[in-house]
Formats: structure tokens, sequence, C-alpha cells
């Protein structure tokens, strides 16, 4: 088979059985390798579907500048569309981010512009930011990856449609923790269609709204977390769509104990999403019985958090060196 360009590589990555996960779970874990999409994460999905969009309705003009408040993977999905598609990227990341992503970024030719971290309600919050400049720029489209409808799409259309099929249709469970609510809420949306019976759980982590918003219909949030790009403090309209039988909560320590047990286990060098997704993935199974079918999504890999997430000198500064030999973090 032959793709058409960059764009045509995004998505149909692997499905992968975790091995040492499903030993340890008497359960088949599934995890979606969107780590080995060609910008490295499954942010690639919606940054290759909002600009496609964009184009065809008018919004993006030739030669234009894409610009988005990002944590990092959708700013370098978008760097990379631009790129293929003859656009400029601007993009707005709070500076506490992993320096690997900041300097990605502008390897791959984004203008980033670094700022303060601040509440969603601060109008010098990055959101906010790049809004304002997607306004003051000729030719700026605001690519507004939390309420544009086209991230939910992109998983609907494509991430959905192919978990289905690689599982041969026999899934019991989904378990992924959320940012936008894109992933989330395609995937789901389109699932639940098919298979209304599969269980769908949010995995939240500290310092976010998400879970309590399942289980109590409230914002509510305490805590921080050393994890990127997921965790929210408010509702948006792609997590809106989202179709979820439950939510649980993970911690730091577990997803940073799961990231170097899968790397020791089964050489998976993930980033903390997608450890923490992992997490969720063993307590579902474990919710579910023997025997049960668990997916969850690899959202991107290690290397782009290696100065953290694997950095032995930074993780005992905070307290989470890993310790565990096995899984006995998780009981």
């Amino acid at each position: 088979m032959i793709h058409d360009g960059l764009l045509g590589a995004i998505g149909e990555t692997p499905l992968i059985r975790i091995d040492s996960l499903s030993r340890a779970t008497g359960c088949s874990i599934l995890g979606k390798a969107e780590h080995l999409n060609p910008g490295g994460s499954v942010k690639d999905r919606p940054a290759r579907f909002i600009v496609e969009c964009a184009e065809r309705d008018g919004r993006l003009r030739p030669g234009g500048t894409i610009v988005e408040g990002t944590a990092g993977n959708t700013g370098i999905g978008l760097a990379l569309v631009a790129r293929a598609r003859g656009h400029r990227c601007y993009v707005v990341v709070p500076h506490t981010m992993a320096p690997e992503k900041i300097a990605l970024l502008r390897v791959l030719g984004a203008e980033v512009e670094l700022v303060e971290p601040a509440p969603f309600s601060s109008e010098r919050n990055y959101y906010h930011v790049a809004r304002r400049r997607a306004e003051e720029l000729s030719g700026g489209f605001f690519a507004d990856q939390f309420e544009n409808p086209a991230n939910f799409e992109a998983h609907y259309r494509t991430t959905g449609p192919e978990l289905w099929r690689d599982s041969g249709g026999a899934l019991d469970g989904v378990v992924m923790a959320a940012g936008t609510g894109g992933t989330i809420g395609g995937v789901s949306a389109y699932l639940k269609e098919r298979a209304p019976g599969l269980a769908v759980w949010l995995i939240d982590p500290p310092g976010s709204g998400l879970h309590a918003l399942v289980t109590e219909g409230r914002i509510a949030a305490s805590g921080c977390s050393i994890t990127e790009g997921i965790g929210i403090g408010r509702e948006t309209a792609n997590f809106r769509r989202a179709r979820l039988d439950g939510s649980m909560q993970g911690t730091d320590r577990e997803a940073v104990e799961m990231a170097h047990f899968l790397l020791r286990r089964d050489g998976l060098f993930l980033g903390g999403s997608a450890a923490l997704n992992c997490v969720g993935a063993v307590r579902l199974a474990r919710r579910l019985g023997r025997g049960a079918r668990i997916a969850t999504i690899l959202c991107d890999g290690g290397a782009r958090y290696a100065s953290r997430l694997y950095d032995a000198g930074w993780l005992e500064e905070r307290g989470l060196a890993p310790r565990a030999s096995d899984l006995e973090f998780l009981d």
C-alpha cells in the first residue's frame, strides 16, 4: 500500500496485546499504538481533520497561519500538517511543558510563545492567549482543539472504527484519560453505537475535574499532576459527546511506576498519559474479571519526556522514583 504523503500516513496504527498486563490480569489488554503516528502521538489525527475541515470551509486560506494553545502534542501535529499543506504554525505553550516538546515544535518550524501557567478563568491562560493571537494575525486560524468538533470527528471516523475492526468487534471495555475530550468522545460514541453494553471508563489524573463531573455531575478538583495533555477543569464540547459508564482516578505515582514497568517488561517506551491509561486498563480488567478484553490508547512515546518521566534525579526530587518490581503499586 502506498499512502498519500504525510497526511495519508496518519492513523491505521497497530493494536497490540500488552503481554505483561494481560498475563497479570488474566485478560487481554490491548493498546492502540498511537505513539507510532508520524508526529508521535494520537494528536496527529485531530490535527489533520481540523486543518482539512478549515481549508474546505474557507476559514484557513492558502499560506495562512494555524494558531493553537497546546500542551505540546497537538501543536506538533499541527506543525507537521502545516508544513505539508503550506501553512505557517503559531503555538502558545505553558513554559512548564516538557522541554523536549518545546524544542521539537521549534525544529518543526512552529513559532512558539511561552506563557506562565494560569487558570482557564484568567485571560493569561494559554487558550485565551492563542485565541487572541489568531484574531490579531492576518490570515490567522484558531484551531481550538478543545471546542472544535473536527477533533471528535477525527476519532469517530478513524480511531473508533479501527479499534472495532482490529479487535474483530470483540471488546468488553475501553478506558482512557481525557484532555480536550476528542479521543474519548469520538471513540466512545462510535463503539457504543455498535456495542451498547461495552464498558467505557474515564481515568482522571490529580488536579482534573472530570472524575467529579462523571460521578457527581459537577466539576471539582484538587491537587496537580506531572502528566501533560490530560485532565482539565471544565467540560469541553468534545467531552460532552462522550458516552461513559464510569470514572476512576489515577495518581502520578501509579503513572510513573507503570511507565517504567512497561519499559522494563514489554519494551514499551511511553509517555505519562499512556502509562496512566494502562493503569486504567488494569483496573477495568480487574473490575470486569478474567477473560475480559480491554482496549486503551497509547497516546505518545517516552522520548519527549526523557528529562522528566525517565530522569532518576527529577523523579527523586518529587518523591516519584519508581520502586515497584511488579504491579503491586496497583494493589
